[in-house]
């Protein structure tokens, strides 16, 4: 069989080690994952009883239009139902963009280092990628002009970024969507908005009112606690979306997603505990990097991308056997960094302790030299 010639050495994703995995490994009786962005504190208890009612029907299919969910995001943010297009994560919604719009004899512009999948997808479709290098961890927009063309079709902007958690502001987005060419795609991946603390954050779902080019990306994988099930959408055009919508595999949501979605979409309550929870932990991680030495990129995202001045493997491998999982950031662009989910309270407590004794073995071998 003759495969896609730029499918040749192109690798999965890769996501961090399962817990299991490396409890049998060492011979551990506990294991905290800090590696992969989740909510520590799981979903709104009214998801569980959403979940249970679903699952009472599993030999039926799933609106593949997910009406109820549609109505709902739909009336709450204030926008078109048609404006919509739902995802197995928002990864597919990446996917089903890159279909639309890439092929061979085209490009797409990226931040580097950034979300993987932009890159990956992109490859999939034959499209050349165009990458620009962050600047202090944030976002070069104004290369990232520089760079677009003639054949440039979509343009990706990851606020806040993953894996540097920065964020570009209000003002600088606005300048930046002004200058891009209309008939280029902006796609703004908001998938770790509901940590945000800085006021000066985009208000995008107003931008959408003013440019037919500018596609928003959310998420319920991350603070709604929801990435087991597989649910994220896109926020557009309606003409846009609904050009798109035919990409759409049929019934790629789940009945068990939608449902959970609705229920966790209501309880922002929760979500609002769960902001204050994980900001309260991640201004502690910060203090407990400046008592250490360590550097840290400023982040508005529910982890801390931390510079500890060793190789980044050695350091994931280190905490790795002493139950930490995190990811280490050789493979994300930053090779002295590890990134650091924010966890609970025993979960940070116990990742500072296996630093701090990782750092305490590097100092006393440094001094015995």
């Amino acid at each position: 069989m003759k495969l896609k010639n730029q499918l040749t050495g192109l690798s999965p994703y890769k996501p961090g080690k399962p817990m299991e995995e490396v409890k049998a490994a060492y011979g551990l009786d506990q294991v905290f994952k800090l590696a992969s962005n989740e909510n520590p504190f799981g979903a709104s208890p009214l998801v569980q009883e959403a979940v249970q009612a679903a699952a009472a029907k599993p030999a039926l299919y799933p609106d593949g239009y997910a009406q109820a969910v549609r109505t709902e995001l739909a009336e709450s943010l204030g926008v078109e139902e048609k404006q919509l297009l739902f995802g197995a994560g928002s990864d597919e919604v990446i996917l089903m963009l890159c279909r639309a719009y890439l092929d061979a004899g085209t490009n797409t512009v990226m931040a580097v280092p950034t979300f993987s999948q932009y890159k990956h997808n992109a490859i999939v479709e034959g499209a050349e990628i165009r990458e620009v290098p962050l600047v202090e961890g944030d976002h070069d927009l104004e290369s990232m002009l520089e760079a677009i063309d003639e054949n440039t079709r979509i343009v990706w902007v990851c606020n806040p970024n993953n894996p540097s958690g920065g964020y570009i502001n209000a003002e600088a987005f606005a300048s930046f969507l002004a200058r891009v060419p209309s008939d280029v795609l902006v796609v703004s991946d908001e998938a770790y908005i509901e940590y945000v603390e800085a006021e000066d954050y985009p208000d995008t779902l107003q931008l959408l009112r003013t440019y037919d080019n500018l596609v928003l990306l959310r998420t319920f994988s991350k603070a709604y606690g929801l990435a087991a099930l597989r649910f994220g959408f896109g926020i557009g055009p309606a003409k846009l979306m609904q050009e798109v919508d035919p990409i759409r595999p049929p019934f790629n949501t789940t009945a068990l997603a939608q449902e959970a979605a609705r229920a966790a979409w209501r309880d922002q309550a929760f979500i609002h505990d769960c902001k204050e929870k994980t900001l309260k932990n991640k201004h502690e991680l910060m203090n407990f990097a400046k008592e250490n030495g360590l550097s840290y990129y400023p982040s508005e995202a529910n982890f801390l991308l931390l510079d500890t001045g060793f190789d980044g493997d050695e350091v994931f491998q280190a905490l790795l056997e002493r139950g930490v999982i995190v990811r280490s950031g050789q493979a994300l662009g930053f090779p002295t960094c590890i990134r650091v989910t924010i966890g609970t309270d025993e979960e940070m407590e116990h990742f500072q302790s296996a630093l701090k004794a990782f750092l305490h073995e590097k100092a006393e071998s440094s001094a015995q030299r």
